[in-house]
């Protein structure tokens, strides 16, 4: 069974397709750099293995998925270079590792997204660690 899907930099184009969250051994999902749209699936909540998860720079919109916050296993997630809104769910936040979680890493764009819990926010291009 697969357990890393590493695609960044690939020119991919369109959405990411909701069968993802079938892959249930999957622990690294990269797919940065590239210019994947529409919305963040909340299917990817179903990959209970998955211990990084790298979307930055891409050209998805929404909302984070509070289903994201399923993934008790996860310690990195990299959401910045996102035109994404809103706030961080409560149920990401609860995977932060001062919550009892396991998750050391998380990066937004703090000028588009409220992030009480974040590791690194970016704000017009600036970068700053919380």
């Amino acid at each position: 069974d697969l357990q890393r899907l590493e695609l960044y930099d690939n020119l991919l184009t369109g959405s990411v397709p909701s069968e993802l969250g079938s892959m249930a051994r999957l622990y690294t999902l990269s797919l940065s750099s590239n210019s994947l749209t529409g919305s963040i699936p909340s299917e990817l909540g179903l990959l209970a293995n998955l211990q990084v998860l790298w979307l930055t720079d891409n050209l998805f919109t929404g909302s984070i998925p509070s289903e994201l916050g399923w993934l008790t296993d996860l310690k990195y997630l990299y959401l910045d270079g996102i035109s994404l809104i809103g706030t961080v769910p409560d149920e990401v936040c609860a995977l932060r590792d001062f919550n009892g979680g396991n998750l050391m890493q998380l990066w937004v764009d703090c000028d588009e997204v409220e992030c009480l819990c974040c590791t690194r926010c970016c704000v017009t291009g600036y970068c700053f660690v919380v």
